[in-house]
């Protein structure tokens, strides 16, 4: 090959290379997507809950999306949560169904609904491989403006408490913070249950306002340091996991790509899958190791009457809809299952 020849060949190599290029260049010049996402959680809890995974996600986007992340409270009140996403105020939120005020049928059943679960695991089991999933789709697609996108675990719910709790009895009068429809339902029991706003709660305590909270496990209790200003801690749960889902702006989520919706999907999975281990082994660990909260425990005889007055609560919310019936039905189905598996899926 000559010298003529070589530049020649380079001239039109160099034109191909840069050619072939240029759909990436093009692509990073966009303005990239913003979406605001708040959280139920407040700053410390949101470390574990859901921080990592958006940083991740923005992260792999690569420049071509960045979601801001906010926490409990910040831009509107967890209650007003759905209907903010639904304007376009905000773009996405992880909540459940039951604090945000979601306008479905099936809203109860996010949160704690009590004694429907036992372990973690028993959410995305009933999601996945008891059709959950399919009901929860069912009754967002009813929804105008908002996308219903997945469910996960979160920890149980349990006292943590000023005073200690033993016996039915020492729960009547107590003003806890606590979820709507575990409210609800504990107010079986005498509880007064409380709405605050999540930020508030530490100060509540502090001031006697509230006498305890719950809320959740004992790994979030010193992970926000509810532990710091409550002393006891109540091992009775009245359910094994709280569920929660992650939901879009449904016009937010139509302009993202396919790769970049595959890709926060993703990283939603990553999220559910940290939880599952982080509470799993926290709520073990701080039992046995925390030096905070002294544990206390209900006899279960009289822990059992709570159980049945559940099952009593569950025939009373199958009676508001058919979905809400067939929701039940699944809860009762699968329930029935794990009791005949026995070991380890259920001990009694």
């Amino acid at each position: 090959m000559n010298k003529r020849e070589f530049l020649k060949t380079a001239v039109i190599g160099g034109a191909a290379a840069a050619a072939a290029s240029a759909p990436y260049v093009h692509a990073q010049s966009k303005t990239p997507i913003k979406w605001r996402l708040q959280t139920y959680a407040g700053p410390a809890l949101a470390e574990h809950v859901i921080k990592p995974s958006i940083e991740a996600f923005n992260k792999a986007a690569n420049g071509e999306m960045v979601i801001d992340l906010y926490f409990a409270d910040q831009l509107v009140p967890t209650g007003e949560l759905f209907r903010a996403m639904q304007k376009g105020t905000i773009d996405a939120v992880q909540s459940d169904d039951d604090s945000m005020s979601s306008p479905v049928d099936i809203a109860v059943f996010g949160g704690y609904f009590p004694f429907a679960t036992r372990y973690s695991l028993d959410v995305p089991t009933l999601f996945h491989q008891y059709g959950l999933n399919k009901i929860w789709q069912e009754a967002y697609d009813e929804v105008e403006g908002v996308t219903w996108l997945s469910a996960g675990a979160w920890d149980p719910c349990n006292f943590a408490t000023k005073d200690p709790i033993r016996k039915l009895d020492d729960l009547k009068g107590k003003r806890i913070f606590t979820f709507p429809t575990a409210g609800r339902f504990l107010s079986r029991f005498g509880v007064v249950p409380v709405t605050l706003p999540w930020g508030d709660v530490e100060v509540a305590l502090q001031t006697g306002e509230l006498d305890g909270l719950a809320w959740s496990g004992i790994t979030e209790d010193y992970t926000v340091g509810w532990a710091d200003v409550t002393k006891y801690f109540l091992t009775n749960n009245i359910s094994g996991a709280w569920c929660g889902s992650y939901f879009a702006n449904t016009a937010a989520w139509s302009k993202v790509p396919e790769h970049l919706q595959t890709l926060f999907r993703l990283c939603i999975d990553s999220s559910h899958y940290y939880r599952q281990h982080w509470y799993w082994g926290g709520e073990a660990k701080l039992r046995v190791e925390g030096s905070k909260l002294e544990l206390t425990s209900i006899p279960d005889a009289e822990w059992d009457t709570v159980e049945a007055e559940a099952h009593k609560f569950w025939d009373e919310i199958a009676a508001t809809s058919a979905r809400a019936k067939k929701v039940v039905e699944v809860f009762r189905h699968y329930n029935e299952v794990m009791a005949k598996a026995g070991r380890p899926y259920r001990y009694n």
